[in-house]
């Protein structure tokens, strides 16, 4: 089947299937490595490179969510976000790797970027640890992982798990373990809504490099694929 012809269904199932990553965090042990099962996203996009952008056809709704920022204020993502570039994340400020490691990508990407271009990028990184993930925590990590311009939302979990979930990002409860660590399941991709449309238009997995992104953030701040 041809790209065009997916339906909105089967566009969301190929990306549900995509990985999650199991992260843990309370230990002592901080060489874990994420546990993660894999699977193709060709029906939507091909073959591609690793790390480059997976195009969603039909694109995805920007999830109808109001949440609480680092100050502490809601915050009603398609509102504060409509007609913007803008990058979305869901992840937690206690992952060992896969999380800052993103937010350090996307960071220096966006260092790449003009003033006028860096003015206009939205990164929201919303967490799927809220019991731990306080406003403040968020508002400390976020600067400190990423860059200050990121904005940090935290809430009830079960509306952010639907709202992952409705753009095809599985993510699971935080579960504390016997040993006394807390591991939380997790989708690892970022996906790019256009300031055009508003739709989520491309999505980019756990492998995305920094030079990737740098490559790519230009064009969808024009609402462009890469």
């Amino acid at each position: 089947m041809h790209k065009k012809q997916l339906t909105a269904a089967a566009a969301l199932v190929a990306a549900a299937a995509l990985t999650l990553t199991a992260c843990g965090s309370g230990s002592s042990d901080t060489s874990a490595k994420p546990k993660a099962k894999s699977s193709s996203v060709a029906d939507v996009s091909g073959a591609q490179k690793p790390g480059a952008a997976t195009v969603l056809d039909p694109p995805f709704t920007k999830p109808d969510l109001v949440l609480t920022d680092t100050h502490g204020k809601k915050f009603d993502l398609r509102a504060e976000t409509k007609n913007k570039p803008t990058l979305l994340y869901f992840g937690y400020t206690h992952c060992p790797d896969i999380c800052p490691l993103t937010m350090s990508n996307l960071g220096i990407a966006r260092k790449a970027l003009t003033k006028a271009e860096q003015a206009k990028l939205q990164v929201v990184f919303i967490t799927t640890d809220p019991e731990r993930d306080t406003p403040a925590q968020l508002g400390k990590w976020l600067p400190a992982a990423g860059d200050p311009s990121f904005i940090g939302l935290t809430g009830d979990f079960k509306k952010i798990q639907a709202a992952a979930r409705s753009i095809g990002i599985g993510i699971s409860p935080p579960v504390k373990k016997k040993d006394g660590t807390i591991e939380s399941s997790h989708g690892a991709q970022v996906v790019a809504f256009s300031p055009k449309t508003n739709g989520g238009y491309l999505l980019f997995g756990s492998t995305t490099t920094a030079e990737q992104y740098a490559k790519a953030l230009p064009k969808i701040i024009k609402g462009e694929k890469p």
